[in-house]
């Protein structure tokens, strides 16, 4: 099957078919922290994470949400063209975005709903940072305009997730996907390609693992080894030298894609960390070639083959 131009179900396709014309995301910053970084479960996040919380791109914390949506449209305004059609997302991005007081978000979140340019809510967080009072509230933002919720699993298996320091068991995230989708709150997991320690096996296992819960989509993410953060120095210090290559990711991505089932959107094929920072794998900082690769293979299998590779034994 194709959706539009791409042999995927991409994200920019189920946009524009949703809302008729280009939408971008306003990443933001919601002045929360995190339970593995203020001593609750931990210090110093999950092992990957760097000091900017995964919001390295995000909009510096300013006095209101409605000047950082302002800030982040002026930002992205070069990548316009004067005759489409734009809405935005604005996505809480840095750090933890349910872990406050609900009154906190309760205001956070209405402020950005309540932008008439914004078209939805994408509120990046952990399952274990979402209660029934969360949900409650949750569900009564939605009235106003679409909410998606993006969770961060990383990865299915219990003894990566030890080593990566999630701080969470597999039982709590599947719990949470269900409740929030009891409530028609559609989900977004992110899982991580090139973990240490994790084998090809290991990583389509935690791809098919999600495709059996009731996802509206997906974040496939390439590891990013960056300075600064705990990974970093283990990669620093020789602890781990082996890194996926393009072609092996690549090939490794497509049959993530041939697992999914067609319905579940692909947000994201790989990523790109702040190029600053970023130790390994270096070809990665090379967005455009990543993605031109994963297209032109693509383009290789001729039609969608959905499935090709069967279940992982």
């Amino acid at each position: 099957m194709m959706w539009g131009q791409k042999r995927y179900h991409s994200l920019d396709y189920e946009l524009k078919k949703t809302y008729g014309g280009k939408i971008y995301k306003l990443s933001l910053d919601g002045g929360m922290t995190c339970p593995n970084r203020d001593g609750t479960l931990g210090r110093g996040g999950c092992i990957f994470c760097s000091e900017g919380g995964s919001g390295d791109f995000a909009e510096g914390l300013k006095s209101s949400v409605t000047e950082q949506i302002e800030a982040a449209k002026k930002r992205i305004a070069p990548k316009l063209s004067g005759s489409e059609q734009v809405g935005y997302i604005a996505y809480f991005q840095s750090y933890t975005n349910t872990y406050a007081p609900v009154s906190y978000l309760r205001e956070l979140f209405t402020q950005a709903l309540m932008h008439p340019d914004i078209v939805l809510l994408s509120i990046a967080t952990r399952p274990d940072c979402i209660d029934e009072e969360i949900l409650a509230l949750l569900a009564e933002l939605q009235q106003i305009k679409p909410i998606w919720i993006e969770l961060g699993l990383q990865t299915m298996h219990e003894e990566t997730s030890h080593f990566i320091r999630r701080g969470y068991p597999l039982s709590v995230f599947e719990n949470c996907v269900n409740k929030l989708a009891a409530l028609h709150i559609p989900v977004i997991v992110h899982i991580i390609l090139g973990l240490p320690k994790e084998t090809k096996h290991d990583m389509l296992k935690t791809v098919e693992y999600i495709s059996s819960l009731p996802l509206h989509g997906v974040k496939l993410q390439l590891l990013h080894i960056l300075k600064g953060t705990e990974l970093g120095h283990l990669y620093e210090n020789g602890a781990f030298t082996e890194v996926l290559s393009l072609e092996e990711y690549v090939d490794l991505l497509i049959q993530c894609l041939e697992l999914l089932p067609e319905d579940v959107i692909i947000h994201r094929l790989t990523g790109d960390g702040p190029k600053q920072l970023l130790l390994a794998p270096l070809w990665s900082s090379n967005k455009k070639l990543v993605l031109n690769s994963i297209n032109h293979r693509l383009k290789e299998l001729n039609t969608w083959q959905g499935k090709r590779y069967g279940k992982v034994d």
